[in-house]
């Protein structure tokens, strides 16, 4: 599985921004899809993960409620759609995946198998 993160950008607080991560592969239905964010000299951090059928989401608290992670199986493609953005929301933002037939929240990123190249997301106050 080969993923593809893209639509980050420049916003000012309060904007909002949605991050697509495009899968190829035929299996994609089988993997739980994860996001993460890494800022300038912290580790990588979990924000959200979606079960492969999409009915089942978790998501870390300080983004609960202004993040929304969604897929659409169609066309190998999971979203973060990013609200009410903060200065403190500036990172790499990470897609990943991890094959499995169970969900569970996933939210190490020793769990995941494939990763992204990452997209950069600027927040400026």
């Amino acid at each position: 599985v080969q993923l593809q993160a893209s639509g980050g950008g420049s916003v000012q607080a309060g904007g909002s921004l949605r991050l697509s991560c495009a899968a190829s592969g035929r299996t994609f239905s089988r993997h739980v899809m994860g996001w993460f964010r890494q800022a300038p000299g912290k580790e990588r951090e979990f924000l959200s993960s979606i079960s492969g059928s999409g009915d089942s989401t978790n998501y870390r608290d300080s983004v609960r409620g202004r993040f929304t992670i969604s897929r659409d199986n169609a066309k190998n493609t999971v979203y973060l759609q990013m609200n009410s953005l903060k200065p403190e929301d500036t990172a790499v933002y990470y897609c990943a995946a991890k094959y499995t037939f169970y969900y569970n929240v996933y939210d190490r990123v020793s769990e995941y198998d494939y990763w992204g190249q990452g997209t950069q997301v600027t927040v400026s106050s």
